[in-house]
């Protein structure tokens, strides 16, 4: 389902880079689905930046403040992710970095030193949304977090990401760290085709072991996915900067959809009030 970039390309809903076509070419199928009706959300909403997406034909449905530039927090991890799948197997093994004892924010606490796997790191990266563990991975591909950092960015200008700009693996604060809904919308389309990132984004918990026996228990930060309910998996993101950012993949009765919430106060309400409104259908709410 998450196959139909190409449609989103030709709908004109994210902007168009040369080196777009080189991606588009991975995907060995491309389904073009019908469009969809725009929907109405029915209330009000805190959040500042809000996109509503058809996961499958990539149209836009619901859009405030697309593409206004915010710091996205922690929705950074998707393209470190990202990354990380497209160059290395799971069961390479990595070393803890000494230096991750000094990373600030939300952490999984890895044991300096100490050996995990690929596919442990990156679940905690996207379930347990550790910034020790963005750190850990980012050192390990490209030698230094700088590095790597650059490496993030031309990506993203090949995913045709043009409104967005990283400075680190983690999504820490920085002046010239941002993106915008729309942006991270056409990347959470593109990651979610990896299982390797599909299935950690809607894990709700997992355990991961150092070789040496250091045993982790994660708990996925998205608290909608530690509920039975629509969505099927997601990606929270805070600071200070930032405010409570939200990514969503959520199961509808006749189509998926993808929801980003930038600098919001209250997400989660944010997201139940969406909710609600998706399964209205897409027929817009009439005004009053």
């Amino acid at each position: 389902m998450y196959l139909s970039l190409l449609s989103a390309l030709l709908l004109g809903l994210f902007p168009a880079a040369d080196s777009v076509s080189t991606d588009i070419a991975m995907l060995e199928q491309v389904q073009i689905a019908p469009s969809s009706e725009s929907i109405e959300i029915s209330g009000s909403l805190s959040a500042s930046g809000v996109v509503v997406y058809d996961a499958l034909s990539g149209q836009r449905l619901f859009a405030k403040q697309a593409r206004i530039q915010r710091p996205m927090a922690s929705l950074t991890k998707l393209m470190t992710a990202l990354i990380i799948v497209e160059n290395h197997q799971l069961d390479e093994i990595v070393t803890v970095p000494r230096g991750v004892v000094d990373v600030t924010g939300n952490k999984a606490y890895l044991p300096p030193g100490k050996h995990f796997t690929i596919g442990d790191l990156l679940s905690a990266l996207l379930i347990n949304s550790a910034n020790d563990a963005a750190m850990t991975l980012a050192q390990f591909h490209s030698g230094s977090v700088s590095a790597f950092v650059d490496e993030m960015n031309e990506r993203a200008l090949r995913l045709g990401m043009t409104g967005t700009s990283f400075r680190n693996p983690a999504g820490l604060d920085h002046p010239a760290h941002w993106s915008t809904p729309q942006d991270i919308a056409w990347l959470t389309m593109f990651s979610m085709r990896y299982k390797e990132i599909s299935s950690r984004l809607g894990s709700s918990g997992r355990r991961i072991a150092s070789r040496e026996g250091d045993s982790i228990q994660l708990y996925h930060t998205h608290a909608l996915l530690h509920e039975v309910g629509p969505v099927m998996a997601g990606k929270t993101g805070t600071t200070t900067g930032a405010g409570q950012c939200l990514m969503s993949v959520v199961e509808g009765a006749a189509q998926d959809y993808i929801v980003v919430l930038f600098n919001s106060n209250q997400r989660y309400k944010d997201m139940q009030t969406i909710l609600s409104s998706l399964e209205t259908g897409p027929e817009p709410v009439a005004s009053q």
